[in-house]
């Protein structure tokens, strides 16, 4: 019975040192050097703004941070939890209002702090209740 059980739990630790591997070995390399990204914000009440940034910059906070105002929120143990976006606050104390990141219509699983970013990426917040 005891064998079983150290050879269950070495084969899970492999499994776990397999995902990890692939993960890091796949995961998208921030671009060196200098590139441009965009980004668009949807407000509360439906209109936008466009923002072209260029910039040296690895991840996208470093980017946003690059223009005055942009986007501004309070530090977190994820990264900077973004809750204004081009002079617009979203309160999820008050009516459950966020910001919704995301890279080309696609939802991002990493915050501002932690998505890398390339060349020619568009990526979109928009002012969400709910």
């Amino acid at each position: 019975m005891k064998k079983k059980s150290i050879i269950a739990l070495s084969a899970f630790v492999i499994l776990l040192l397999a995902v990890f591997s692939i993960w890091f070995f796949t995961r998208p390399a921030p671009a060196e050097g200098s590139k441009t990204i965009t980004l668009e914000v949807i407000h509360h009440d439906g209109s936008s703004a466009s923002f072209s940034i260029a910039t040296d910059a690895e991840n996208l906070r470093a980017a946003l941070e690059q223009v005055d105002g942009l986007i501004a929120g309070e530090e977190s143990p994820y990264g900077l939890m973004v809750n204004t976006v081009d002079g617009e606050t979203a309160d999820y104390g008050k009516d459950q209002s966020w910001w919704c990141l995301t890279k080309g219509g696609e939802w991002l699983d990493t915050g501002v702090d932690d998505t890398l970013i390339a060349d020619g990426e568009h990526y979109e917040f928009t002012y969400t209740v709910g």
